[in-house]
């Protein structure tokens, strides 16, 4: 031991220990019974963790579910979905056509998207309807009308699957169990109003609002049981709800228009109540943070940018007219909403003559069915909503039907027409009855708090029970509503065979015109034309039908002096008059009609008559069409025959007033109209 000089007599430190034993001496036996750190999975193992809960979570089965329940509810769309169509082979072809239109040209020339190969040579002519245009990236995969057939079906059953996922998302959010989310999902999804309107894929496509506004109000952290939680917000889910929005604005104005107005009522409620919150409740300052508050602020004018591109065509279409004759005309009495349409298992056959009664009964059978008006009057008054809050939505109930009798109600003066009587007609809001979409889902919702407050007293009941499990009988009980809406939901809607696409449409180029031209066989036609996109005169669907009229008018006696003049005047250089459709049509005989007189040729194939009304001179192709022979030849399926007799007579019509059935190719002159207006048109997007 040393001895420092200042600190006194130092201390020797020993040597610390070694930690670890030298190579050559052998393990240390009593190492088995030391404790070791467990490993955590690897990357791998979590990542299948993950996957596997995902694989299980409450919406993913909620997935399952609509999607096996949208392939039998619309069955049989998918047992032959490249030949037949929904309901009838008019309207589901034409949009099928948009779809196409869609895909293809944003792939070949996007500048011209709104400038569509039909009804050449209009202007703007996408804008004749609701384009569809969120559907184009499916329409980007494959080619012709086989194609656009199995596309158009896939949509038709994920769209009725996004309904019910949409609905079941909003009505959870806003704090209902599951069950009463599940029957309200199965009542918006499957009401037998909507069964009417299989063919109109725009007004199908209605699962992005409830779903826009379940994401909207999960990532406020809003819920009509706790509401505003701090803890609860994600600027994520808001902005995942703005862009549902802006998609679901770009599928058209039909439904878009109302959706736009409930989000600027949304947001202004936003305005008025954060501020009074903040005022009154100082710690839980601030209400949004500043990124939810932003995302409320660029999302909105993300939505309102999409709404306002896509709406620069329709207000700059030579038909921008406002539409108050065909709203007058389409405004449903208030007797339509206990009326079921045709399409309804149940309450088609029962309900025939007061359908009758009705001036267009495909627009006005507006039940959303009796279970739910009887769920939604229980949850009037046994719920799981508070009082105020029940009241609330029986207000906006009130006020939505108001909406949808249109000028049925003291002439729409203070209510639909100051809303949507003074847009163009292209805009798509003609027809009142579809604001039923919105009474619905208010009485869904009132429903589920109906059906969720039963579910919790039963609940309740039971954990008072030994063994403190609800019985069998409890259980069923549960579920006896969900079954019932489900029922009344069942459909009978017809599925026809598309007509087969003639050889010659594979081959002839634009601008032409293909006979025989109607309603229904211009949006065949339009289907047909998938292959090439050549430039023609025909077309359907929309606010043309006046101009469509005088087209069909004017070639009623092809081939003459007169039509040929007309034909050439609107740049029209090719007539197709197709064989095998002409028989009942005033172009029956025109295959026939000798030509030499008046300056055109003629020229005979398999199964049509080419009409050159100029030489064929190498013309420019349409910007984005597809060159000769770049798509596959149609196939002929075996036991699918072609179904002639397509061609309709112009000036074929029925007096304003008189109602037909789904599917009928009768006109109808609406007041204050000179011209035969097709219903499938007016009533179409």
């Amino acid at each position: 031991m040393g001895v420092s000089p200042e600190f006194g007599p130092a201390v020797k430190l020993k040597e610390p220990l070694p930690s670890d034993r030298p190579a050559h001496v052998p393990p240390d036996p009593w190492r088995a019974f030391a404790s070791a750190p467990e490993r955590g999975p690897g990357r791998i193992r979590r990542g299948l963790r993950v996957l596997g809960r995902a694989l299980i979570h409450e919406y993913a089965v909620v997935t399952y579910i609509a999607l096996a329940m949208a392939v039998a509810l619309t069955w049989p769309a998918l047992q032959y979905p490249l030949h037949t169509l929904p309901q009838d082979a008019a309207d589901p072809a034409r949009q099928a056509w948009q779809v196409a239109w869609g895909g293809h040209i944003l792939l070949t020339d996007p500048v011209k998207l709104w400038q569509s190969n039909a009804f050449f040579p209009e202007v703007n002519s996408f804008a004749f309807g609701d384009s569809l245009l969120g559907y184009a990236p499916a329409g980007m995969l494959g080619a012709g009308p086989l194609a656009a057939t199995l596309r158009y079906n896939i949509l038709f059953v994920l769209a009725h699957a996004l309904l019910l996922i949409g609905s079941y998302a909003l009505v959870r959010q806003l704090g209902a169990g599951r069950t009463g989310a599940a029957v309200a999902a199965v009542a918006f999804a499957y009401a037998p109003w909507r069964l009417a309107q299989e063919g109109h894929l725009d007004i199908i496509s209605a699962g992005g609002i409830p779903l826009a506004l379940a994401m909207l109000a999960r990532g406020h952290g809003w819920s009509m049981r706790r509401g505003f939680r701090r803890t609860h917000r994600s600027a994520g889910w808001a902005a995942a709800g703005w862009l549902v929005a802006a998609w679901q604005v770009s599928l058209g104005f039909s439904l878009g228009l109302p959706f736009l107005g409930v989000l600027g009522l949304i947001l202004l409620g936003l305005l008025v109540r954060v501020p009074i919150r903040w005022w009154r409740r100082p710690v839980e300052r601030p209400v949004l943070g500043w990124r939810l508050l932003a995302t409320d602020i660029i999302g909105p004018l993300i939505v309102v940018g999409v709404a306002a591109l896509i709406a620069l065509p329709y207000f700059k279409s030579s038909g921008a007219s406002t539409a108050i004759a065909e709203i007058k005309f389409f405004s449903p009495p208030l007797r339509s909403l206990l009326i079921g349409p045709a399409e309804s298992r149940i309450w088609g056959g029962p309900h025939s003559v007061p359908r009758s009664s009705l001036a267009w009964p495909a627009e006005m059978s507006l039940l959303p069915g009796f279970v739910l008006y009887a769920l939604a009057l229980a949850g009037l008054a046994f719920s799981i909503w508070t009082l105020w809050q029940r009241l609330f939505l029986l207000a906006g109930l009130a006020g939505t039907v108001i909406l949808t009798l249109g000028t049925n109600f003291f002439d729409g003066r203070w209510t639909y027409l100051p809303l949507f009587g003074h847009l163009p007609a292209s805009v798509g809001s003609r027809i009142p009855g579809r604001l039923m979409l919105w009474v619905t889902l208010l009485l869904a919702v009132l429903a589920a708090g109906a059906v969720a407050e039963f579910v919790r007293r039963a609940d309740h009941w039971a954990e008072h029970r030994i063994p403190p499990w609800p019985g069998p009988w409890l259980r069923a009980a549960t579920m006896i509503p969900l079954v019932l809406v489900l029922v009344e939901g069942w459909n009978s809607t017809a599925h026809p065979v598309v007509p087969d696409q003639p050889t010659s449409m594979r081959t002839i180029t634009g601008p032409m015109l293909v006979l025989p031209t109607g309603e229904l066989t211009d949006q065949t036609v339009m289907l047909w034309s998938t292959t090439r996109f050549q430039r023609m005169a025909n077309g359907a669907g929309g606010f043309a039908a006046g101009r469509q009229a005088d087209l069909r008018r004017n070639v009623a006696a092809f081939p003459d002096q007169a039509s040929v003049a007309y034909l050439k005047t609107r740049g029209v250089t090719t007539v197709l008059l197709l064989r095998g459709y002409v028989t009942g049509t005033p172009w029956e005989r025109a295959g026939d009609v000798p030509v030499d007189s008046l300056g055109i040729t003629r020229e005979d194939l398999d199964d049509a008559v080419v009409f050159r009304l100029s030489p064929p001179a190498n013309q420019p192709q349409q910007p984005g069409s597809n060159q000769p022979g770049s798509n596959q030849p149609g196939i002929n399926p075996s036991g699918f025959p072609n179904q002639p007799g397509l061609g309709t007579q112009p000036g074929q019509g029925t007096q304003p007033g008189q109602g037909t059935q789904p599917g009928q190719t009768g006109q109808v002159i609406l007041p204050g109209q000179t011209q035969p207006v097709s219903p499938l048109q007016t009533a179409g997007r």
